[in-house]
């Protein structure tokens, strides 16, 4: 029995801890962050890490609110050129 390529077995591959939506991601996130106390930036490249993914297939999974967290420790973190602000 001959088969064509385009027949070939399909394998559907699952990864852990797929999430449905960008919610359910940035949940998942910030509890890695308090069990872990890690960055939040840390702990998505740690999730991509362990799921052998590039970080950027996962950018769709990073809602505003987590974003904004990631900019906020990347500021801490000295990540970002200095910016004047204001006490008010």
């Amino acid at each position: 029995m001959r088969q064509s390529k385009n027949s070939l077995l399909q394998v559907n591959i699952t990864l852990p801890n797929m999430f449905e939506n960008a919610k359910q991601f940035s949940l998942y996130i910030e509890k890695v962050v308090q069990e872990k106390r890690m960055t939040h930036m840390d702990a998505v490249l740690e999730y991509c890490k362990e799921n052998y993914l590039d970080p950027q297939d996962i950018s769709k999974l990073i809602n505003k609110s987590l974003r904004d967290k990631i900019k906020v420790n990347a500021t801490e973190l000295n990540y970002f050129p200095k910016q004047a602000t204001l006490d008010i």
